[in-house]
């Protein structure tokens, strides 16, 4: 049994409850391998488990995403070795740590040519942007999107996947500044929702006739304005409460609307099989690699500053994606 560093929690609440600890790392067990983190990634999932919005045994860590080395293997692990550079988005919270153990099933090997707080903030995101752009909804050349909080850091990332796959990207922002930024990373109309009414906006950039998906990640705050926006037959995509959770699903609405469609999907259901995984992981690293994705780290923080870094992100101070270095 060895020592290591992470923040751990008590009680649900405020980021104050984040506490710097030392904990015992035991080995790894047999299918299981120990990374040291060089970063570890920031998302609001983080803050859902911190609030007790998503519930979790207590006391327990948080963060989901990492990249590091690996220090050591179970015993029948074979697809990793020490010294290899890896990184992972897992099911189940406790990356803020200096030292992990993470079931091999959930880790990729990192290609050298991405460094490890690229890894860190690219991951949980990236491989959300894959299945939402690739397999929620296939986002096809033509098609016109519209994407909520287009420069925060799924959205950044989805812009510039969606505008290399031919699409036209909407997207909602807070400000001015996000507003520039959206559009650096191809958003094609960015809206500022604090002084438009984005629905309205979208009707007329689509000559009334709305748009095929809508990804929302805000939840309660853009709903209804939501529907709005979407042609008969479109999908409503939630895949976030950034504002809160969703009111009830009045079905006959859905109906009404054109017989559109809703889901509320969850990564860790399309990377519950290794090859989808693998094949997700490759996707991502390869649009990484041909210089299609860029990774926008708006901010970095030393991991033991982690409440700041939470204050930060629930006032919507950040921009892009937000990394925590160990």
């Amino acid at each position: 049994m060895n020592t290591t560093h992470a923040i751990r929690i008590k009680e649900t609440g405020r980021p104050e409850v984040m506490q710097w600890q030392e904990t015992e790392l035991p080995a790894p067990g047999p299918n299981d391998i120990c990374i040291r983190h060089s970063a570890v990634g920031l998302n609001f999932i983080d803050v859902y488990f911190r609030t007790g919005l998503y519930p979790m045994p207590l006391p327990g860590g948080l963060g989901m995403e990492g990249a590091g080395t690996v220090i050591a293997v179970g015993a029948e692990v074979t697809t990793f070795s020490t010294g290899d550079r890896v990184a992972y988005a897992g099911n189940r919270p406790g990356a803020y740590a200096v030292e992990r153990i993470v079931p091999a099933a959930e880790v990729v090997k990192l290609p050298d040519a991405i460094d490890f707080d690229v890894a860190a903030s690219v991951m949980l995101q990236g491989l959300t942007a894959q299945y939402l752009l690739r397999r929620t909804y296939r986002v096809q050349p033509g098609d016109t999107i519209l994407l909520h909080a287009a420069a925060g850091g799924v959205g950044l990332i989805a812009c510039q996947w969606a505008k290399a796959l031919g699409a036209t990207v909407i997207g909602t922002v807070s400000s001015d500044e996000k507003a520039a930024l959206a559009r650096a990373n191809g958003c094609d109309f960015p809206i500022v929702y604090t002084r438009e009414n984005f629905a309205e906006r979208v009707r007329e950039i689509t000559d009334g006739q709305g748009v095929p998906v809508v990804y929302d990640s805000i939840g309660k705050d853009t709903y209804i304005g939501s529907l709005d926006c979407l042609a008969p037959l479109g999908i409503f995509v939630s895949f976030g409460n950034a504002s809160g959770p969703l009111p009830p699903i009045e079905a006959f609405e859905l109906t009404r609307r054109g017989s559109l469609l809703f889901t509320r999907p969850q990564l860790f259901h399309y990377v519950a099989k290794r090859q989808d995984l693998d094949a997700m992981a490759s996707d991502l690293f390869d649009m990484i690699e041909s210089g299609a994705l860029r990774a926008t780290i708006g901010q970095r923080y030393a991991l033991q500053d982690v409440a700041r870094a939470h204050t930060d992100l629930e006032a919507r101070r950040t921009i892009g994606s937000s990394v925590l270095l160990v």
